[in-house]
């Protein structure tokens, strides 16, 4: 049986990690169409004119996306603390992959600020030519392209370790939990894709869209309801 404590706490922890799933998307998603925004679909010439006269507005937005993987460690931590009574051993493993998303997420972001810095530092323009500069931010933004798609498999596997332990221990509806599996493995599959076949990968991002789904309504649960603490949601001990 477990003490009243242990469940305020389950539930505070619970709720923590529905109002930062909430944020995460908030936050990834504003960074990513004030980007887009600023850079807009011109001449490479052009994007480079808006993003000079747009450099701070650019410079906080990555700032957001940048908060992201700081928050990711915020939420990692709250589903690991949710879900430690159902299993201690694969909640600490799933929270070791998201982790991981975590950290890669941060060197993308160093890779994302080079970026800029190409863009909006005149001399690289000076030195290289429009081509060669063209180039160069070209290759440095394919490696922010590869270390996206990586930490998009840290982030599969971790989120479907922890919908895993939100299913057997029915502490979300259970069609929740198995859906949120399910969108999980469609994001491995994704990132994987995006590396093997890059020239779709316009249509490959449609594979984001379970998880948006299942990651707002996850948000949305425990934050409003929280985690079941009743018969229905007793830890589930498994011998791993």
């Amino acid at each position: 049986m477990k003490s009243a404590q242990a469940v305020e706490t389950q539930m505070r922890y619970a709720k923590v990690a529905g109002f930062v799933y909430l944020l995460l998307i908030v936050l990834f998603m504003s960074g990513d169409f004030t980007i887009s925004h600023i850079i807009g679909s011109g001449s490479f010439t052009d994007s480079i004119k808006n993003i000079v006269a747009g450099e701070r507005i650019y410079r906080v937005a990555l700032s957001l996306e940048l908060l992201t993987s700081v928050c990711s460690v915020v939420l990692a931590y709250a589903l690991y603390a949710t879900l430690r009574p159902v299993n201690e051993n694969l909640a600490t493993m799933a929270m070791y992959w998201r982790l991981g998303e975590a950290f890669i997420g941060g060197l993308s972001m160093i890779v994302a600020f080079t970026i800029l810095k190409l863009y909006s530092d005149p001399k690289y323009l000076e030195i290289l030519g429009a081509d060669n500069l063209q180039v160069a931010i070209g290759l440095v933004r394919s490696a922010g392209s590869v270390s996206f798609n990586i930490s998009t498999t840290f982030f599969s596997v971790g989120s479907t370790l922890f919908y895993f332990l939100f299913f057997r221990s029915r502490c979300i509806p259970r069609v929740l939990s198995a859906f949120g599996m399910f969108a999980s493995v469609v994001v491995f599959f994704t990132g994987l894709a995006n590396l093997v076949f890059p020239e779709y990968a316009k249509l490959i991002q449609f594979g984001w869209g379970p998880i948006f789904i299942a990651e707002i309504t996850t948000g949305i649960w425990l934050l409003v309801r929280g985690v079941r603490t009743g018969t229905a949601a007793k830890a589930v001990e498994m011998d791993i």
